[in-house]
């Protein structure tokens, strides 16, 4: 029953995710939209490269990489792309063209169906974990997408307070997050998949939510 209830819980997520961001571009430029967007990932790159320096030529998988993910600032690295709405952004956003990033190969897929050989050198899944199907599956396989020493960059949005992370996982308050966790939770299934952490950062503070930066290393 768990998995049935997950699995309308993530369709419905999906839905409304491509909704939302049919409407959040629909009267932006898109020039001044990705200029815009380019510094926001440049800024948070800032907070990532002692434990995860973007060398020239290295292989990059953007997990869930949406629209305007971290590929559009990646042009010096072999980049793999992945979002399961990949094909729908392409038909229902304008602004959203792979011609625009030959450098990037784009894989329309759920990232619990991902398969990919253990070479890549980082990777990178951004505001993305609580949204996907299954969160401990997703790990896994991202796990299995490093190489050896390679490096995992996560971001979150996790409960501040147990007991609004127990309302939040039974009521529908925020149903584009389909999973509502603390901190710790994700920080287990990085340890269930033996990822050795090496960092973590609180990013921004919100009333119910704080934002966090994990890394770790395979």
């Amino acid at each position: 029953m768990k998995r049935k209830i997950d699995a309308l819980k993530w369709k419905l997520a999906q839905h409304l995710e491509l909704r939302w961001w049919k409407k959040y571009l629909t009267h932006r430029d898109k020039a001044a939209y990705y200029a815009w967007k380019k510094n926001y990932w440049n800024d948070f790159l800032l907070q990532t490269q002692e434990f995860a320096p973007l060398t020239p030529g290295i292989k990059v998988l953007d997990a869930g990489c949406g629209p305007a993910g971290l590929f559009t600032v990646l042009d010096q690295q072999k980049v793999v792309a992945v979002d399961p709405l990949l094909e729908a952004y392409q038909l229902h956003i304008p602004h959203f063209e792979p011609d625009d990033y030959s450098h990037v190969s784009f894989l329309a897929s759920p990232l619990e169906s991902f398969e990919a050989t253990p070479d890549f050198d980082q990777v990178y899944c951004l505001n993305v974990i609580n949204h996907v199907k299954s969160p401990e599956t997703v790990v896994a396989k991202l796990s299995s997408a490093l190489k050896k020493g390679g490096i995992l960059v996560m971001s979150v949005d996790a409960h501040r307070h147990s007991l609004l992370e127990k309302i939040f996982q039974y009521l529908p308050g925020d149903v584009l997050h389909p999973h509502q966790h603390r901190l710790n939770k994700y920080l287990l299934m990085l340890e269930n998949e033996k990822l050795s952490l090496l960092h973590t950062k609180r990013l921004k503070r919100e009333a119910i939510f704080d934002y966090w930066l994990i890394i770790a290393k395979k």
